[in-house]
């Protein structure tokens, strides 16, 4: 269907430690798992959002089939079809009505701008997107192609449409159904899922292809680490374009038949505090930065059903968890993972976990990202020599499983460079404890050499935040070139109450090498750091405006 890449890596002796258990064997494809489970209980609640719309399973088995027949008349044998809409009824009823079809959903990042949402559509030759008037009048991006505007679908809608759509939702038996849905036609997990592109915040967006195996894996893989249950409420903050919120409020909820309740922004820090204490939501899923505002502007009484608070994206300070875990009553834990992987890769888990020699133990240590999930291995590499190095030393982190991505879309070098053996490289640095869990350290492309010595901004930015008694989250450390040392530190920053020289004054007086510290002269003042719509600091963003402001190529 997509036009991949690479060829596969070859096998390898490699096995995790902890075992996957084995996948429900109707999970050949997110639709068909989809399917099962809404046949399973089709008057049991399934996704509600904010501005009102909710719908039971089998009713959006019986909209998406008729949406997908009134699409299929526009859309042809168009394989991979753009969805520009925010986190909403609307949005699972668009992504399933293009898995029934057999079609390739390509949420597309509304937040990141004209030239990513370009890129996207050109990379994967897509020629419809499925938006509405409202998403258009809010971001003022016009995607390439044809524009199919959700909201005029309902009208085309036919009486014939209807009869049909009843029917496959309710009466055909489920084996008999890809005569009908052609995405339940063949359909196996190693068919193309999705096309996720990356943020772009350190480089040129790569489309990252995701398989239905690499999908349905994860979640299974997921659900087995946390001990998710049938009455799980998910609150669904998280744009679909982003690989967590496509994995876990988007298909776990459909595939394993949870509640779904969705708002279109993550920073509406009250609506979702409502959304929580209104519906009961027991687990939520998003950064360290929508949580603080979660914290300072929702009452703890809101989130007395949480049971699950899984942060990933960034590092969760102590800080941080000690103001959530005071002011919502949630233990926040963190996870890790990125969209080349599904996207978790491990999380902490409030149950207990079974360690590779086969005790059990608490799942959750702070301060780590968790255990790797059930059925991935991790390794960790000399970041020079790329050597395997032994279990407790730092370095770069690869990843084997299940949710290891195809490929990098038509980008056969870098699928190449990025998957050796299966084995899909990071770029972050960290190592695994005697139990197994995972500490994540820092990354590659979050240091700057300076006269032949790497150095860790994150370390920097500490210092700074220390020495100015500000936040860390009011400032953030990049780099542009020079001339004599390679590299020039530059710190921007929001109202610090310190003047520039004065920090740097205090930092020349404390621990850090002489050669990280910045100069006075490099310390740019902004109104707000730029952050991408998935929770993340926009790094590429930041680089561009350091070297703007300074005249820097």
């Amino acid at each position: 269907m997509t036009a991949l890449i690479a060829p596969p890596a070859r096998a390898v002796a490699d096995a995790p430690e902890r075992p996957l258990p084995p996948m429900p064997p109707h999970w050949r494809s997110l639709a068909r798992a989809f399917v099962h489970r809404a046949r399973l209980a089709p008057g049991r609640p399934a996704v509600v959002d904010s501005t009102g719309q909710a719908l039971t399973r089998g009713e959006v088995f019986l909209r998406a089939a008729a949406l997908g027949r009134v699409l299929a008349r526009t859309l042809g044998a168009e394989a991979n079809v753009g969805v520009m809409v925010p986190p909403t009824v609307t949005a699972v009823l668009a992504n399933v009505a293009l898995a029934l079809r057999g079609k390739v959903a390509v949420n597309l990042n509304y937040t990141a701008g004209q030239e990513l949402v370009d890129s996207s559509v050109e990379q994967a030759g897509i020629r419809h997107v499925l938006t509405s008037r409202k998403v258009l009048d809010k971001f003022k991006i016009r995607p390439k192609g044809e524009l199919v505007l959700l909201e005029d679908m309902p009208k085309q809608v036919t009486t014939a449409d209807k009869i049909w759509a009843a029917a496959v939702a309710k009466a055909v038996p489920i084996a008999a159904l890809g005569a009908f849905l052609p995405g339940l036609r063949g359909d196996h997990p190693g068919q193309t899922a999705t096309i996720i592109f990356t943020s772009g915040s350190t480089g040129d967006p790569k489309g990252v292809v995701l398989s239905h195996g690499n999908v349905l894996g994860n979640i299974h893989q997921f659900k087995s680490q946390v001990d998710l249950t049938d009455d799980e409420v998910v609150l669904g903050v998280l744009p679909f374009f982003h690989s967590y919120g496509f994995n876990v409020p988007l298909w776990a909820v459909l595939s394993l038949g949870f509640k779904g309740v969705y708002h279109f922004s993550p920073l509406d820090a009250r609506i979702v505090g409502n959304l929580c204490q209104e519906h009961a939501a027991t687990l939520l899923l998003g950064t360290p930065t929508f949580a603080r505002g979660y914290a300072a502007r929702c009452e703890k009484a809101q989130f007395a059903a949480m049971r699950l608070l899984i942060l990933g994206a960034e590092r969760l300070k102590p800080e941080l968890a000690a103001e959530i875990r005071e002011k919502m009553g949630v233990e926040p834990m963190q996870g890790y993972g990125c969209t080349e992987l599904s996207p978790v890769v491990a999380v902490n888990a409030p149950n207990q976990v079974t360690t590779a020699d086969g005790r059990r133990i608490i799942g959750n240590r702070p301060g780590t990202v968790g255990m790797p999930l059930p059925g991935t291995m991790i390794r960790t590499t000399d970041a020079e020599t790329g050597e395997v190095l032994a279990r407790g030393e730092e370095g770069v982190v690869h990843v084997k499983g299940p949710q290891v991505m195809q490929g990098y879309l038509n980008r056969p070098e870098a699928t190449a460079v990025a998957v050796v053996d299966g084995w899909y490289n990071t770029g972050d640095l960290g190592r695994l404890d005697a139990d197994g869990f995972l500490t994540i350290t820092g990354r590659l492309s979050r240091f700057s050499k300076i006269g032949g010595e790497m150095v860790p901004h994150e370390k920097v930015e500490a210092a700074i935040a220390e020495a100015a008694g500000a936040p860390d989250h009011a400032l953030a450390v990049t780099s542009v070139p020079d001339a004599k040392r390679g590299e020039r530190l530059v710190v921007v920053h929001t109202p610090l109450g310190v003047e520039a020289s004065e920090i740097v004054r205090r930092l020349g007086a404390g621990p850090l090498p002489k050669l990280w510290l910045p100069s006075a002269e490099s310390f740019l003042a902004v109104d707000a750091l730029p952050i991408l719509g998935t929770g993340k600091l926009d790094l590429r963003g930041l680089r561009t405006l350091a070297a703007e402001r300074l005249g820097a190529g």
